[in-house]
């Protein structure tokens, strides 16, 4: 038998994933691991969205949707636009996608062509570089050596240097947490629109920021492709569930190419989702929880020799250099889980390049696992 292996399929691993994989392995062994490594939330989804989906089970309502989504569920996503952000959009511009990775697939396909050039944030989500290599489109990572976000010199920098077709950023951003200014938010979306390159804006920590209020890029421009999902705020990572705000021009392309890829996202999770945007009360109860966590965090790690390489701002992750540790994240992250019994990812995933000095610790577990896991890290570097 002849296999086929294309040179798309040769992308990076997502070595997050591969760490979990290796911690469910342990802890079905028995260990006691805690997991630092994957941006779940550790709280279910909330009691409404919960009941909304038995109500529908028991129905037997589960079937294919219109490829862009349930209407109810599109117009409550609009209509939080205009309670959240003071932004009118229209419901016929927002399509429901499984996950925001079905949503960035969607995107790359209806707006790039294979040799387009696309600038990312390094370090940054590895799902984006691994999509758009596989897709054919050319990865310009922009290395922010010191810098916390991707400022408007930086996109001018890079297209002197060839010309962009896009760009795509996330605030607050993965793996750092660091959150753009609306200020620079504005003059970026703004420089991107002068110089002809279209934007993508990762927005799926939004409602997670605590050093500021959350800022759509939509406000600045109705031309900007925006990305959330219900996975982090609302505590429903499984339920594949997200959501694209559209330009009126992308609307079309995307519904086209959906209705092959994916035909829409499972009717049961959505008719639970629209639920998600009435239990506002439970979930600030987590997020809470959270910026406890983060508090934590921010003293202990750099305590342990984890220097802080950027604000938390939001999300929640801490990036931190490990040098003072290790010149292999990787292997120290394998050595910690093993002995340790700690899981976190090693910094690869999100810089190729400078990785190897750093780790992402989430905090998006229960307070005690996070002030047991760094005692275990402690005891571990002793």
């Amino acid at each position: 038998m002849v296999i086929s292996l294309s040179r798309r399929s040769a992308v990076e691993p997502f070595h997050a994933m591969d760490i979990l994989a290796e911690a469910n392995r342990l802890k079905a062994e028995r260990h006691p691991v805690i997991s630092m490594a994957v941006g779940q939330p550790s709280d279910p989804a909330p009691l409404a969205v919960r009941q909304a989906a038995e109500a529908a089970l028991k129905a037997g309502r589960i079937g294919y949707t219109d490829t862009l989504g349930l209407m109810p569920l599109r117009k409550a996503i609009a209509a939080h636009y205009g309670e959240h952000y003071g932004v009118e959009v229209s419901a016929e511009r927002i399509a429901v996608t499984t996950g925001s990775s079905a949503a960035f697939n969607l995107a790359f396909l209806a707006m790039f062509d294979v040799g387009d050039r696309v600038a990312i944030a390094a370090p940054g989500y590895p799902a984006y570089r691994n999509i758009m290599a596989a897709l054919g489109i050319e990865v310009v990572e922009i290395e922010l050596a010191g810098e916390t976000y991707l400022h408007a010199e930086h996109l001018r920098s890079a297209h002197r240097e060839k010309p962009l077709k896009g760009v795509l950023f996330a605030s607050p951003a993965n793996p750092t947490g660091a959150i753009v200014p609306a200020a620079e938010l504005k003059e970026l979306v703004e420089t991107a629109e002068d110089l002809g390159i279209a934007v993508i804006s990762d927005e799926i920590y939004h409602r997670l920021a605590y050093a500021a209020p959350d800022t759509t890029a939509l406000a600045f421009s109705p031309n900007v492709t925006a990305i959330n999902s219900f996975s982090k705020y609302y505590c429903m990572t499984g339920w594949r569930i997200g959501w694209m705000v559209l330009p009126e021009e992308m609307v079309r392309p995307v519904e086209r190419i959906a209705q092959s890829l994916y035909i829409s996202a499972p009717e049961l999770s959505q008719i639970a989702a629209i639920q998600a945007f009435s239990a506002t009360r439970e979930l600030e109860t987590v997020k809470a929880r959270y910026a406890q966590n983060r508090e934590l965090l921010m003293k202990r790690l750099p305590e342990l020799g984890f220097a802080l390489a950027a604000p938390m701002d939001g999300a929640f992750y801490a990036f931190c250099d490990v040098s003072r540790h290790t010149n292999d994240s990787m292997a120290f992250a394998r050595r910690m889980l093993a002995e340790a019994h700690v899981a976190a990812t090693p910094g690869r995933d999100f810089d190729p390049l400078q990785g190897h000095r750093y780790m992402r610790f989430s905090y998006a577990g229960s307070h005690d696992d996070m002030v047991e896991a760094l005692a275990r890290i402690d005891r571990w570097l002793k």
